[in-house]
């Protein structure tokens, strides 16, 4: 960059454009010689045109980039994003399948069991049912052991010893039966 030493050339502009000159390099806080070399550096390097003040070569290079980026995204969702969701909604389908398989075979499986104890509740009912009735209480068969034993007592009191044993035989053969 040039110093004050190096001045080999001038450059005359109006005074109106040297006012507007000190007043950007000042809020700066650059020399006009200092923001002079600056604004040609800017141009320089950036190759903008600065008679071009809204920028129209830069919108241009803006939207174009936009385009290639919209492009590059676009490229991206066929060949990557959409197979990914394809494949994605066919898993999930699969696995809803697998869930309304699983929960289908679980409840018929359920279904089944209860079923099974419910017969075999009904089956535990009739055979208590069976049991009771073949099965005499505690109080009948006392009874019933009484009732023999009095038909013993009063069968001998007057018979003799071989009828007795006959009526032993026999009481003993009903006690059995009990």
């Amino acid at each position: 960059m040039p110093t004050k030493d190096n001045y080999n050339k001038t450059l005359r502009f109006s005074a109106e454009t040297d006012e507007k000159l000190g007043k950007v390099a000042n809020s700066f806080g650059l020399s006009k010689f200092q923001f002079f070399n600056q604004m040609v550096e800017y141009f320089y390097r950036t190759k903008k045109d600065p008679t071009d003040i809204n920028d129209e070569v830069l919108k241009k290079t803006l939207a174009k980039n936009h385009d290639t980026y919209i492009r590059f995204i676009r490229a991206q969702e066929e060949k990557i994003l959409i197979p990914v969701k394809v494949e994605l909604d066919r898993m999930v389908a699969s696995q809803i399948k697998i869930i309304d398989s699983f929960n289908s075979q679980v409840l018929k499986a359920n279904r089944e069991i209860l079923s099974g104890q419910q017969v075999q509740a009904q089956q535990g009912e009739k055979l208590m049912q069976i049991l009771k009735e073949v099965t005499d209480t505690k109080e009948s068969l006392k009874q019933k052991f009484i009732y023999i034993l009095n038909f013993y007592y009063k069968a001998t009191l007057n018979v003799s010893t071989r009828e007795k044993e006959t009526l032993l035989q026999e009481a003993i053969g009903h006690i059995t039966k009990l």
